[in-house]
Parts: C-alpha cells; sequence; structure tokens
C-alpha cells in the first residue's frame, strides 16, 4: 500500500477519534461517538495491515480470531455489576500490551538484528515498560479489590511510601540508563519491567475501594501513555494520536472525579484513606432509625407531586435499574416529576450509573447532577435513595472531623421525605458513618432494592388496576 495513502488513513482515523471523543462527553451523542471512534480505529487498523512486511496474516488473524471470540464471550457473559472490573482488565491489558511490543522491539533491535537503537526510541521502549508494568498489575489489583478477591479497604504496612518512592526512583534511573546506554542494557530493562510490575501493586493496595473510580481513570490514562510510547517506538502515528488522546481524557476525568470529591490527586493515591472504620460526627445523638414498610412507602409516593431517585452501587449489585425505570414511568404516569440524580463517584467507576440507567432505558433528559439538583432539593416531595451512601452523606456538609468533610454530595437530607433502600445499616464502601439514617424525614426500607422496588411499582400498579 502506497506511504501517502496510509498516512492518509492515519490523519482520517485520528480525526475520528477525535470527533468520537467529543462526542462520548454528552449522553446524547455518546453512542454515536463510540461508533465514529471505533470506525477510526477500523481505519487505522486496516491501512497498518496494508503495509507489506508489518507481520505474519496467518498469525495476526488467529490472533484476531481468539481475541475475538475471548471478547465476545466476556462481553456477552458480564453483569453490569461486573463492568468496572471489565475496564480494570481492559486498562490492564492495553498496558501490558504495550510494554510487550516495547520488549518485542528492544529484542528485535538488539538480539536479532543487531541494531544501535537510537536514544530517543530507547527511552520510549522503558516509557513503554515501566509505564504499562504499573498499569497492568495496578489494574490487576483494581481489579482484585473490586471482585472482592482482596479486601477492599487499603493495604498498608510500615515504609510503605518510601519503599514506593524508593522503587520509583530506581526505575528512573534505569530509565536514564537504559536511554544513553542501550546496547549494554538488555538485562537492566527487565529488571525496569520488574520494578515496573511491583510499583503497580504496591501503588494501589494502598487505595481504598471507595476511590476506585478515581484509580480506574488514572489507570486509563497510564494505559493511553503507555500505547503513545509504543506508537514513538514502532514509528506509528495513529498510535501516538490514540494514545495522547486516551491519556489526555483519562486524566481529564481523573481531575473531574478528584473534583466530584473535594480532594486532591496525591490525597486519593497516599493518605490510606478508608484504611479503619470512621467515626459518626462529633458528639452527634444516636437514636434508632425508622423503618419503613413497602406499603407505607407507597402511601408517600402516591403523594409525592416531584420524585428524585439517587441510584448507587446497591442498585447495581441488585440489578434493579430495569424496576427503578418501570417506577420512575408509573409515577410519571399519574402525573410526577421523576428526575434521576447521578452523583460523578457513585458505584465502582465513572458513569457506572449512567452505563446502568442506559441499559434500562431511561431517558438522558431525566438525569441530573447534584449542582443542578441540589438548589431545587427543598421542594422535593421524596427522594428515593436505592443503595447509595457516601454520596448522600450529610456529614460532608455538618461534620469538620469526617474524612468526606467538604465532598460535594447530593443533598437527600433536605427533601420533605427521604426513603433509604439499603439491605443493612452497614456502613458504604468508604466506610463512614451516615447520619441521614437517623434523620427525621428519612425512613429506612430494608431489604434486596429489586425486590423493594419491585413491591413499590406493583403497589402503584395494583392501584391503577385495582
Amino acid at each position: 500500500m502506497n506511504g501517502a495513502f496510509v498516512e492518509f488513513a492515519y490523519i482520517a482515523a485520528a480525526v475520528l477519534f477525535i470527533f468520537g471523543l467529543k462526542m462520548l462527553g454528552a449522553a446524547r451523542t455518546a453512542r454515536r461517538g463510540n461508533a465514529v471512534s471505533a470506525a477510526g480505529m477500523l481505519i487505522a487498523i486496516a491501512a497498518t495491515l496494508g503495509v507489506s512486511g508489518v507481520v505474519s496474516y496467518p498469525l495476526l488473524f488467529a490472533g484476531l480470531a481468539l481475541g475475538g471470540a475471548l471478547g465476545a464471550v466476556a462481553a456477552r457473559r458480564v453483569h453490569m455489576t461486573a463492568m468496572p472490573q471489565m475496564v480494570a482488565l481492559f486498562n490492564g491489558f492495553g498496558g501490558l500490551a504495550s510494554l510487550l511490543v516495547g520488549w518485542a522491539e528492544y529484542h528485535r533491535a538488539l538480539r536479532v538484528e543487531q541494531l544501535a537503537l537510537p536514544p530517543f526510541t530507547a527511552v520510549s521502549i522503558y516509557l513503554a515498560a515501566l509505564i504499562g508494568g504499573v498499569t497492568f498489575t495496578g489494574s490487576i489489583v483494581a481489579y482484585a479489590k473490586l471482585a472482592e478477591i482482596i479486601p477492599g479497604r487499603p493495604l498498608l504496612f510500615r515504609g510503605q511510601k518510601a519503599l514506593n518512592a524508593a522503587l520509583l526512583a530506581a526505575a528512573l534511573v534505569l530509565l536514564a540508563i537504559g536511554g544513553a546506554a542501550p546496547e549494554s542494557t538488555y538485562g537492566l530493562f527487565l529488571v525496569a519491567a520488574a520494578l515496573a510490575f511491583a510499583l503497580g501493586v504496591l501503588a494501589v493496595i494502598p487505595i481504598g475501594g471507595a476511590d476506585m473510580p478515581v484509580v480506574i481513570s488514572l489507570l486509563n490514562s497510564y494505559s493511553g501513555l503507555a500505547a503513545c510510547a509504543a506508537g514513538f517506538i514502532i514509528q506509528n502515528t495513529v498510535l501516538v494520536v490514540a494514545g495522547c488522546l486516551v491519556g489526555a481524557s483519562g486524566l481529564i476525568l481523573t481531575q473531574i472525579m478528584c473534583k466530584a470529591m473535594n480532594r486532591s490527586l496525591g490525597n486519593v493515591l497516599f493518605s490510606g484513606f478508608g484504611a479503619a472504620p470512621a467515626a459518626g460526627a462529633a458528639g452527634a445523638p444516636r437514636r434508632d432509625v425508622q423503618p419503613i414498610t413497602a406499603e407505607d412507602a407507597y402511601y408517600l409516593l402516591e403523594a409525592a407531586r416531584s420524585v428524585v431517585i439517587v441510584p448507587g452501587y446497591g442498585m447495581a449489585v441488585a440489578q434493579a435499574q430495569h424496576v427503578v425505570r418501570e417506577l420512575g414511568d408509573l409515577l410519571e404516569a399519574r402525573g410526577g416529576d421523576v428526575a434521576y440524580a447521578i452523583h460523578p463517584v457513585a458505584g465502582r467507576m465513572p458513569g457506572h450509573m449512567n452505563v446502568l440507567l442506559a441499559e434500562a432505558n431511561v431517558p438522558y433528559e431525566k438525569l441530573v447532577e447534584p449542582g443542578d439538583v441540589n438548589p431545587l432539593m427543598s421542594a422535593v416531595d421524596v427522594v428515593l435513595v436505592i443503595g447509595a451512601n457516601d454520596v448522600v452523606n450529610p456529614a460532608a456538609r455538618e461534620d469538620p472531623a469526617s474524612p468526606i468533610y467538604g465532598m460535594p454530595i447530593i443533598h437527600a437530607d433536605e427533601a420533605k421525605a427521604c426513603i433509604v433502600l439499603k439491605r443493612s445499616m452497614a456502613s458504604g464502601f468508604a466506610g463512614i458513618d451516615n447520619p441521614l439514617f437517623f434523620k427525621d424525614n428519612a425512613r429506612m426500607l430494608f431489604g434486596d432494592a429489586k425486590a423493594s422496588v419491585a413491591a413499590l411499582a406493583n403497589q402503584l400498579k395494583e392501584t391503577e388496576n385495582p
């Protein structure tokens, strides 16, 4: 294939990536943006395959068939509750792929063809190995925490920060040595990769499960940066562009997540947030909660003219998104105004609740952000909190001693009535007590979220069709 045509195809693919990424920023155009980005990737792959001598085609198509089959099976079988774990794995294997590209090029140049590597290429190889290695093992740890294979709480030990700093310093030293003398440091490259694997594990284990949305965003950015380095190694323009876009968008999303929690990235990565159960509000009186049955909750909803639904991870675990949408439709059919308040860090990954509600065909215009709904909350008749905990915790406003003090939340406690659906009084993923449960306007509807919402929906249907 003509080289100019390939470069033109790469430019077209890059343009599609940029437009697709822009479309992903709005709920209405997100699906179309995904398709546009996929079309760009298809063009880039086709153009690359057209370059003679790229790879053995039988081997390539065998790998394509195997990977495609595994991906199709995984995509069809994964539950929406496990989507964060799948995203973590995608990030990890993206980083591993970049590491392997760097290793293969290093091995080919030095051991097979005995070529002299330019310092820029050598540095790119080491960067792909270091960033890719950290991304891979860090993502595996994130996956294990999300899947509850290992404890979700921070895992801390004495001297942990010093050890991590020493490993990072050693990796940077190896990067400098390898860039200066790549022909004589092949063994050091393997040491650098091993250090990256160790650093990925040690960097993520002290981060608690409540901060996983930030970690996933950051690891996504790392995978893009590793891909960018791999693009410089093999001198592939479109890989450099795609890696830069993923890296930059991941960092922007990470910053958005941190802002949503009113915490710095350094605090997320190094504070060990959630290492021990946090106490409730200092000096706040504790009394019994006010439980409610589905039948009594029905009467509150029946009389409500405005209802705000706040979904959380409990909704995802119960796979209740479809019955939640059904309940919302029934309330609207009775003349009620229904909105879904989505906190940026609700769930276990960025956009987790949006994905679940989109799967249930909840209209995009019904989804509102905390900043839009909070000023109107005092006029809302009923707030229905479904499995959310930390994102509606009023300690963020009321208790300066709380670890989440200052974090923007959804002001569910300001509504006229608040119904909280939970299995038990257990704290959320952040391990912090929630004073909302003890407020005068709060009622606790205990049980499985799907069963509870279905009971409410059935009550509404029975009164419509006696």
